[in-house]
């Protein structure tokens, strides 16, 4: 049997490089993508156990260049069989003391980013799954989402609707793919301790983040990794259509 194809958007780094070893350790070829730094893409690609890994780039808030990014990862790789839809930004915003030009922006750029980026990806590979010879079945699309979808984020509000927009839209797609056998799940992590967090976790209000669960500390990316592993295979068809929460109880809904 051949390996599986994995495309992890935003694979660089953090929760992304996570994913893609965590993938690569279950037996999927994986291209790691980044927006720009191709570096540090490399230097996760060549890490991973296995073979046959890639590196794409390109802006996920840009059509095109997400058109250009999955067929890259379909050339490199031989196809896709998982997309791991990861990239996204987290941009400071409080309503209170944002300006107006800066408040549209941050919106657009967000949005872009968090929503139409998972969108246009979604499309490019169900393209790329419907068409190919051996057909979609058996495909999965995973999404990063957020719990701030559903506790909200003050200072972010942006992040947090275009998270709640990606749950949603994981759901429909759920519903649209099931016929050609693709499942579409996703994961609601919380606080997440990754490199671009430390700053926060280490300074002043790191305790109290901490404090948000029950079991006093933050995920740390493997387990993310791990539910989108398992999310990724044959085993987890019947979870189409969930976004699972991965918060350590932090927030029950």
């Amino acid at each position: 049997m051949n390996a599986r194809r994995a495309l992890v958007t935003g694979g660089s780094r953090g929760i992304g490089a996570s994913i893609a070893r965590a993938l690569a350790e279950s037996g999927h070829r994986v291209a790691v993508h980044c927006r720009a730094d191709t570096s540090a893409a490399d230097a996760v690609a060549a890490a991973l156990p296995g073979s046959g890994h890639a590196v794409v780039s390109g802006d996920i808030a840009d059509p095109r260049q997400v058109q250009e990014l999955v067929a890259a990862a379909v050339s490199a790789l031989g196809g896709i069989d998982v997309l791991v839809s990861n990239a996204g930004i987290y941009i400071h915003q409080p309503i209170a003391s944002t300006s107006y030009a800066d408040w549209q922006a941050s919106w657009r750029r967000t949005i872009d980013t968090n929503l139409h980026g998972p969108a246009n990806a979604a499309w490019c590979v169900t393209d790329h799954l419907l068409n190919r010879p051996e057909g979609p079945d058996g495909a999965r699309i995973i999404c990063i989402g957020s719990r701030g979808a559903y506790r909200g984020e003050p200072t972010a509000p942006a992040y947090a609707a275009a998270k709640a927009a990606l749950h949603a839209m994981t759901q429909s797609l759920a519903v649209a793919l099931a016929p050609h056998g693709i499942a579409v799940a996703a994961v609601a992590p919380g606080f997440v301790r990754t490199e671009m967090a430390e700053s926060v976790l280490s300074g002043a209000g790191g305790e109290a983040i901490r404090a948000q669960s029950p079991f006093g500390r933050v995920a740390e990316p493997g387990e993310v990794a791990a539910a989108v592993a398992w999310l990724a295979s044959p085993q987890a068809l019947w979870a189409s259509g969930a976004v699972i929460d991965l918060n350590g109880a932090s927030h029950l809904r």
